[in-house]
């Protein structure tokens, strides 16, 4: 296992001494009982990683910055998705599964079929904190971010900032998606994968979707629930990138 990680806020450079605070100092001391000397990983806001040594001192935590270490993530795709959402806590565990398969941000969706209300702040915040956990935990080089929430007709008009658009949709004609990703991926580099909520999206939501430049792509001969749907799309993305 590799050394424990935490993000800090700013920018940075090997021989500062930075702080440590909140629930990752807490972690450090009374979690993984780190004492003064040992070693951890660290990354800034320019995702920036450095090998760390602690310095604690009661319940303050520092860590001197020493040499910078060269980054394992690779990413091909910036991929983003548009998650309606679900009902109770099924988007915590989207959160924390896009995260690790390297989903560049979630932007919370609401739509025609969605049963579930836009998410107070305290939720978002509560959704960042769990995707910097889990950022920490799979050694991501930055944290996923949680947009705000959006509705579907706001989210088309942000298509154009995408090379290419999916929208899997349960009524979908197509063929396999293996035969068609290769061609739909040619020269993409940010890419916006748009899920259902649990009531799925309605046939006037698909067909504005596909004249905004939508591709509608089907997922299978099953029809997956929601929070199924974002991870088997981005993970299927992570392989046809070779990631």
């Amino acid at each position: 296992m590799g050394a424990a990680q935490f993000f800090i806020e700013g920018a940075y450079a090997t021989g500062q001494t930075v702080p440590i605070t909140g629930g990752d100092a807490h972690k450090i001391i009374h979690v993984l009982r780190k004492r003064s000397g040992d070693r951890v990983e660290v990354v800034d806001s320019r995702a920036q990683r450095f090998e760390a040594t602690l310095t604690i001192d009661g319940d303050s935590v520092r860590a001197e910055l020493g040499a910078s270490v060269v980054s394992q993530e690779r990413e091909r795709l910036q991929i983003v998705v548009a998650q309606g959402m679900p009902k109770g806590q099924k988007m915590d565990f989207v959160v924390e599964k896009l995260t690790e398969l390297g989903a560049r941000a979630i932007v919370p969706l609401v739509s025609e079929r969605s049963v579930v209300f836009e998410p107070g702040e305290n939720k978002l915040e509560r959704w960042r904190r769990l995707a910097k956990a889990a950022a920490a935990q799979c050694g991501r080089d930055y944290v996923m971010e949680i947009a705000a929430p959006v509705a579907f007709d706001n989210l088309l008009e942000s298509f154009a900032e995408h090379d290419c658009v999916l929208f899997p949709w349960e009524l979908a004609q197509q063929p396999a998606l293996i035969t068609v990703l290769p061609k739909l991926l040619e020269g993409a580099r940010r890419v916006l994968v748009v899920i259902g909520p649990e009531g799925g999206f309605s046939h006037a939501e698909a067909e504005r979707a596909r004249a905004r430049g939508a591709h509608v792509i089907g997922l299978g001969t099953r029809i997956l629930r929601t929070e199924t749907a974002a991870l088997l799309v981005v993970a299927v993305l992570n392989y046809a990138a070779g990631v």
